[in-house]
């Protein structure tokens, strides 16, 4: 089972789908994920957060007890390739986040230069 068939089990069919088999799939923080997209289900999100150590099963259960029921869908959201980052970080040997902090302090020119070197 995905992350994705407990969300839906959460927020619309309210059915309980964990079995003892599949407990281990249920993944909190994907779960808590999905649900800090919308208003009204953020703070039991983060409820979720400030208790991880409770069982997969308790979590599952309070969430699915007190979410009221609602159709929510919303695009995850993903990181997007920068094709300058990747060159900072091939020439340099940076990691994502030096390269990040990088970018602004160099010139087009300057990363032009980089292009013709790599």
């Amino acid at each position: 089972m995905s992350p994705f068939d407990f969300l839906n089990s959460i927020n619309h069919s309210k059915k309980d789908i964990m079995t003892p088999e599949n407990e281990h799939e249920y993944a909190p923080y994907m779960v808590n994920r999905g649900l800090s997209y919308f208003n009204d289900t953020i703070l039991y999100a983060n409820i979720m957060n400030r208790y991880h150590k409770l069982d997969n099963r308790l979590q599952f259960d309070f969430l699915l007890n007190t979410v009221r029921e609602r159709k929510r869908f919303s695009k995850w959201m993903k990181v997007t390739a920068n094709d300058d980052v990747d060159l900072i970080k091939e020439y340099y040997g940076y990691s994502n986040e030096k390269a990040m902090q990088v970018l602004p302090l160099l010139s087009q020119d300057q990363l032009n230069k980089l292009k013709e070197k790599v």
